[in-house]
């Protein structure tokens, strides 16, 4: 059965890393940074200023103590920018296109650019992988019934047998896809490749350096987590886990890759659909639990999703639009005009994932 998915608007362990996305080293440390996702049409960070990434992945290396950064989202253009700039503040690059809402087609142009932009990148002395695409059957059109993002979503989450006994098909589908993918790529990148999968997908890895997979415990497979982090071995590769994360209320943790989905987006302001405990506790209790399992298992990279989510600002003492309460991030954005005390020039404050994230790296790379 297919795990839960998370949400639009995001580290490795070998080395640390973070998704700005970022990542850990058991060989990495890691975390993940996301630039402008487009899920159903919407741009997930719609002001990009590219000091403001410089800075953030400043901190990201420096004092989340992070070796690797995923840097995701859809524009190539940006994601060349920031990985430039991650690989000045001496983070290995995971150079990761998150294209949403396009169709098989329009694809393999779109990943072509991307692999030459990583090769330039690559050529200038960076440390680089390839991440072609994440989660492409959900995020993309022509694999899962639906017009949107969303509307795929709720699709796999819902659809239950009618969908499930299609996902071998569709597995077929894509590494199909992922194979002429990786094929061209190679031709353009002279680096490892990766793709980002999710826990549905029935990825053929033997056109990849690494294996990666979006890892989210849950209520539905806490049980199995481990054994299921452990069949990804068996294909004789290093394993990455491109995604893992935990929203910031009492329950996320069983909710997983599924926490974000409390939010009704068709207010204005969106709010949350009922009362949540806010809990930065629960948040860390996930983080450390994943990082222990990930060691234990060997895993060769982690990320956590995310660094910062812009959509998700925290409002304390409004409950109802306290938007952060269902975010990812290790930090809390602010509202417009209002800087943090811990960066005065950066519109966030950390949270305490963000200071048990850097005592794990620190811990980890010494």
């Amino acid at each position: 059965m297919p795990s839960s998915k998370r949400g639009p608007p995001a580290s490795p362990i070998s080395r640390a890393s973070a998704t700005t996305e970022g990542a850990t080293r058991h060989a990495r440390q890691g975390h993940q940074l996301r630039h402008r996702l487009l899920p159903g049409g919407k741009d997930s960070r719609p002001g990009f200023d590219p000091e403001t990434a410089r800075r953030e992945l400043r901190i990201i290396a420096e004092d989340l103590h992070c070796t690797a950064v995923r840097i995701s989202g859809g524009d190539p253009e940006r994601l060349s920018i920031a990985a430039r700039h991650a690989a000045e503040a001496g983070l290995e690059v995971w150079f990761s296109p998150t294209p949403c809402e396009l169709d098989r087609q329009q694809l393999l142009p779109y990943f072509a650019d991307c692999a030459n932009r990583a090769e330039q990148i690559r050529a200038e002395g960076a440390p680089v992988v390839l991440v072609l695409g994440c989660e492409l059957t959900l995020l993309c059109q022509g694999f899962i019934p639906g017009d949107t993002s969303y509307e795929r979503i709720k699709a796999l989450s819902t659809g239950g047998p009618r969908v499930w006994m299609k996902l071998g098909k569709i597995g077929k589908q894509l590494s199909t896809l992922l194979a002429e993918t990786a094929a061209d790529a190679r031709t353009r990148f002279g680096g490892k490749i990766s793709y980002a999968s999710g826990t549905w997908e029935q990825v053929d890895w033997k056109p990849f350096d690494f294996v990666g997979v979006d890892a989210y415990r849950d209520a539905n497979n806490a049980g199995a987590f481990a054994k299921q982090l452990r069949r990804h071995f068996k294909h004789g590769k290093p394993v990455a886990v491109t995604e893992f994360g935990c929203c910031t209320y009492t329950g996320a943790a069983d909710r997983g890759g599924m926490g974000w989905a409390i939010v009704d987006h068709t207010t204005e302001p969106p709010h949350l659909t009922g009362q949540y405990q806010r809990s930065e506790t629960e948040q860390v209790s996930y983080l450390n639990d994943l990082l222990g399992i990930f060691e234990h298992e060997g895993v060769d990279s982690a990320f956590w999703f995310t660094f910062v989510n812009e959509q998700a600002v925290h409002r304390p003492g409004e409950a109802l639009t306290d938007l952060d309460v269902a975010s990812y991030a290790v930090v809390k954005k602010l509202p417009s005009g209002i800087s943090g005390t811990t960066y005065p020039e950066l519109g966030w404050e950390p949270k305490e994932a963000f200071h048990a994230l850097a005592a794990s790296y620190d811990h980890r790379i010494q």
